[in-house]
């Protein structure tokens, strides 16, 4: 199961679709697509790989809905995501949450290379489960890589099991037990940093060589986070010179 698509010069072409992959693409005002949830969500086996490249183009991205991971005995789901950025690309992906189900297995590898006259807004969210659930999954593998102009700048992983974060959760006495990690390029990022930290987001920092920012938000409430994850989103588009998009969510 695969998309696979591009924008060159602001035009849209879809170069692979293996169902049930689908997406929307909404031509108004931006370039905007919607991926749609596949069937009910990740099964064990399955294997979803997403691969897009913008050149010279400008793309808004989300998901339509929260992603399920449902249980699994042995075999992981599997969702591979390749992009590239080129040529003063900008691209704002905001995914959904996360649901990984009591006893599932999940694997995310994420790839985004970019050159440095590009920028990028993009956001993952994790809940604890289903209402009923308490970080009740098997286990979750994430590989989040950052590469620039060829050279890596930023890599990340994960291998977490549900009872270890349920168990963090616990010793830290925390009743936040939702959380968004937001990665951000603009065109100058010292200045970017000190504007999201003077509007009270203070959990941003930088990568070693300050070409990313990466920040943490969390909360116990779904709606609550997501509205900090749009007041965050709305300051990076004021930096770009752009008004406020409305994804059509409620």
């Amino acid at each position: 199961m695969s998309i696979k698509f591009k924008f060159e010069n602001e035009k849209f072409s879809l170069d692979k679709l293996e169902l049930p992959s689908r997406h929307y693409y909404f031509q108004n005002e931006e370039n905007y697509i919607k991926l749609l949830n596949i069937g009910e969500g990740l099964f064990p086996k399955d294997k979803i790989r997403t691969s897009f490249k913008l050149n010279n183009s400008k793309l808004i991205l989300t998901t339509e809905s929260a992603t399920k991971i449902y249980p699994s005995k042995k075999e992981y789901g599997i969702q591979k995501i390749d992009i590239t950025l080129e040529n003063s690309s900008n691209l704002e992906f905001l995914n959904d949450e996360l649901i990984l189900y009591k006893d599932s297995k999940y694997i995310q590898l994420f790839n985004l290379k970019y050159d440095d006259s590009s920028t990028f807004f993009y956001t993952d969210i994790l809940s604890r489960g289903r209402s009923f659930e308490d970080f009740d999954f098997s286990n979750m593998l994430i590989k989040n890589s950052f590469i620039c102009d060829k050279k890596l700048e930023y890599i990340e992983k994960f291998d977490v099991c549900g009872n270890e974060l349920k168990d963090y959760m616990q010793r830290k006495d925390s009743q936040n037990f939702i959380f968004a990690k937001i990665y951000i390029k603009t065109k100058e990022n010292e200045n970017f940093i000190k504007n999201i930290q003077q509007n009270g987001f203070e959990s941003f920092t930088f990568s070693h060589n300050k070409k990313i920012i990466i920040g943490v938000i969390s909360s116990n409430n779904m709606s609550n986070l997501k509205k900090k994850v749009m007041h965050i989103w709305e300051i990076y588009r004021k930096d770009l010179n752009k008004e406020k998009f409305s994804l059509g969510k409620q």
